[in-house]
C-alpha cells in the first residue's frame, strides 16, 4: 500500500578537469548512469543499473553515504531529499546523477499482512471505552500521507451484521457540519454508514445552512475504504481498516474529529458508541 517506485533517468555531469588542448576523439568514456528507487515508509532501496563504472559512491542527501552498488537507506523522517550517485570508470572519469525523493508521514500499519500485531506500535492515538461505550472496548487510530487507519475491539461477531455510522468532522470546525447529540465538540461534514464488515459502507456529505435546514447528500465514491485483518478472539471481535484520504472530502487536512456508532442489523437498537455516548468526539492530530 505504501510502496512507490520512481524510475530515474539521471542527468550526467562529467567531473573532469578542463583542458583546452584535449581533442574530442581522445576523451575518455564515462559511465551511463541509471538507477531506480523503491520507497517503503522511510526506507529507500536503490537499484543500480549503471553501466561502464567500476566503483560507486552514494550521497543520500541527509548526511549519509555508501559505496555499495545498490544500497538500502533508512531516512530519519519525512521531508525532501536529493540523493546523488557518483559513478567512476576504470579510466578515472566520474559522472553523477541525482533525483528528488519526497518522504511523507508513514505508518507501521499494514492491512495485507494477515496480522494485527503491527498495531502494538500505535500507542498515542488509543482509547479504552468506558461504561457508556456499549459493545465497544478499545479503539486505535493512525495515519499516513495516503490513509487514515482504524482498529477496533468490540463485544460482537461479524455474523451479527452490525451497522456502523462514522461521523467525521473533516475540517475540524464545530461551527460547520452536523452536530450529533452522541458526540460533542464536532461539526460533522461526512457520514459513513453501513455494515462495514459485510462489504457495505455508503458515504454522505453534509449539505445545508444550519442544523434546522440540512440533509445528507449521498455520494458515489469507489474504493474509499478497505478492511484488513479480522480476528474473533473469544467473545471479542478485533479488526482493522482504513479510509483513503484523497477520496473523502476534507481528509487531507491536519486534524480530524470523529465518533462511531454501532447499531443492530435491523436498526432496532443502538449497541454502543466510540467514544462513550455524549462525550467529546475523538481528536486525531494529523499535523506531523
Amino acid at each position: 500500500m505504501r510502496y512507490t517506485k520512481i524510475i530515474i533517468y539521471a542527468l550526467l555531469a562529467t567531473l573532469t578537469s578542463w583542458c583546452g588542448a584535449c581533442k574530442k576523439d581522445g576523451a575518455k568514456p564515462q559511465a551511463d548512469i541509471f538507477y531506480t528507487t523503491s520507497l517503503d515508509g522511510y526506507t529507500v532501496t536503490f537499484t543500480n543499473e549503471t553501466t561502464g563504472a567500476t566503483s560507486y559512491k552514494w550521497d543520500f542527501g541527509d548526511g549519509g553515504t555508501s559505496t555499495d552498488p545498490s544500497p538500502v537507506h533508512a531516512y530519519p523522517g519525512k521531508g525532501k531529499y536529493v540523493p546523488t550517485l557518483y559513478a567512476t570508470t576504470a579510466g578515472g572519469v566520474t559522472s553523477e546523477g541525482s533525483t528528488v525523493i519526497h518522504i511523507s508521514k508513514s505508518s507501521a500499519v499494514k492491512l495485507d499482512d494477515n496480522s494485527l500485531s503491527d498495531w502494538d506500535t500505535v500507542t498515542y492515538n488509543s482509547a479504552v471505552s468506558g461504561a457508556g461505550g456499549g459493545i465497544f472496548r478499545k479503539a486505535k487510530f493512525d495515519y499516513s500521507s495516503t490513509y487514515i487507519y482504524f482498529y477496533f475491539e468490540m463485544a460482537t461477531t461479524v455474523a451479527n451484521g452490525d451497522i456502523f455510522d462514522f461521523y467525521l468532522d473533516t475540517d475540524n470546525d464545530p461551527s460547520t457540519g452536523y452536530l450529533s447529540w452522541q458526540f460533542s465538540g464536532s461539526g460533522n461534514d461526512v457520514l459513513l454508514e453501513g455494515a462495514m464488515l459485510q462489504n457495505w459502507l455508503d458515504p454522505y456529505y453534509f449539505s445545508g445552512a444550519d442544523q434546522n435546514s440540512f440533509s445528507w447528500s449521498a455520494q458515489t465514491i469507489s474504493e474509499f475504504y478497505q478492511i484488513g485483518t479480522v480476528v474473533q478472539d473469544g467473545s471479542i471481535l478485533k479488526f482493522e481498516g482504513a479510509f483513503k484520504r484523497a477520496k473523502l472530502k476534507g481528509l487531507t487536512g491536519t486534524g480530524l474529529r470523529l465518533g462511531v456508532s454501532a447499531t443492530k442489523s435491523d436498526w432496532s437498537v443502538t449497541l454502543g458508541t466510540f467514544p462513550d455516548q455524549t462525550t467529546a468526539a475523538f481528536y486525531l492530530n494529523m499535523s506531523e
